[in-house]
């Protein structure tokens, strides 16, 4: 998975222009070069450039050109690696990842909790084997996939599936169930199997990073939740609990 700087770097490097931190964070979650479940992402875009801007200065990747806008340095000069730097660096990985962990694992139990009260005998599994959850429900074995996501300035949730895990299970009753969290409320997109596998087909869920993950961008408009696009309109899928059966 790419940093915010790598995949800042790989924005800049295919446009060949400044851009301001906003253009860059929206197009790294577009062509799949940034993965993360943060709910500001265009303001870590921004602090993760500004300071390796400060830290580094001529040896960062970045310069700033106006308020908010960045290029790739052309007389980035030879960085000298200290233990400092790279223990910072670790450090800033590691609160983004913290960060993402906290809202990976609130999703997990927001929906175990919602089968509990729907009469499944849910589990979060302790070790992740690809299934989040098992649910059991009138003799019948259900294995659940969680993906949590914050609604970010652009009104779309962004997720990854790793292509690995969703091709090593792939039959039996298996849900992908999508927790569109927010300030207000949270709101659960849940798509068996077959559903992923069609919205494949059509692309509107896409193939990115050669085909290594699978890329879900789900968009609020006017009430009304889109899958990829705006021809997908998912309004039957949201907060249909029936579909677990």
């Amino acid at each position: 998975m790419n940093t915010f700087k790598q995949a800042a770097i790989k924005v800049l490097e295919k446009v060949k222009k400044p851009l301001h931190y906003n253009e860059i964070t929206r197009l790294s979650l577009e062509s799949g070069f940034l993965e993360t479940e943060g709910a500001t992402p265009e303001a870590t875009m921004n602090s993760q450039i500004v300071i390796d801007i400060k830290k580094k200065k001529g040896a960062s990747d970045f310069i700033k050109i106006a308020p908010g806008t960045f290029a790739l340095n052309p007389n980035k000069k030879e960085e000298k690696i200290t233990p400092k730097i790279i223990e910072f660096e670790k450090t800033e990985e590691e609160k983004i990842n913290i960060a993402g962990g906290f809202t990976g694992k609130g999703g997990e139990y927001l929906v175990c909790s919602k089968l509990l009260f729907r009469g499944f005998n849910a589990s979060i599994m302790s070790v992740d084997v690809g299934m989040d959850i098992v649910a059991v429900k009138d003799n019948l074995l259900f294995g659940i996939q969680v993906k949590t996501s914050n609604l970010n300035k652009f009104n779309t949730y962004v997720f990854d599936i790793r292509k690995v895990s969703f091709e090593r299970h792939n039959n039996g009753n298996i849900f992908y169930i999508f927790v569109l969290h927010s300030e207000n409320k949270d709101d659960f997109l849940i798509l068996p199997l077959h559903e992923i596998e069609k919205k494949i087909h059509e692309k509107s869920i896409l193939e990115i990073m050669k085909g290594e993950r699978l890329r879900v961008n789900i968009k609020v408009r006017d009430n009304k939740v889109y899958l990829g696009n705006m021809n997908h309109e998912m309004g039957y899928f949201l907060n249909n609990w029936n579909l677990i059966k």
